[in-house]
């Protein structure tokens, strides 16, 4: 049942470009721009690190969520989708965090 949220998401997210900002919270969201959205990731971040120091589970989840959500949000808003996301973690699984790291040094 949860398998497939994350490409539901992305599809509805994807539909509300076309929708009313007036009728429509992510629609408002992208008529504002990059900088509201990169703005609500952060504000949505700093409200998941202060649901994590308080230390209830539920805060937490209902946190990380919003988090998520708008992480998708700007996801959508750059043309990606979250499978490229899930792909990047697919090949990063079984690597060290060490080496991984030390690839992108080796990149840039």
């Amino acid at each position: 049942m949860n398998n497939d949220i994350l490409a539901r998401l992305a599809d509805t997210l994807e539909a509300r470009k076309q929708a009313d900002p007036q009728a429509s919270y992510v629609a408002k969201l992208y008529s504002q721009g990059l900088d509201a959205i990169l703005k609500k990731v952060a504000e949505e971040a700093a409200e998941t690190i202060m649901a994590a120091k308080d230390g209830e589970p539920d805060k937490i989840v209902y946190e990380t969520a919003d988090l998520w959500f708008h992480s998708l949000v700007l996801l959508a808003q750059q043309g990606l989708r979250p499978e490229a996301v899930l792909n990047e973690l697919a090949r990063r699984e079984g690597m060290s965090g060490l080496v991984e790291k030390a690839a992108r040094k080796e990149k840039a």
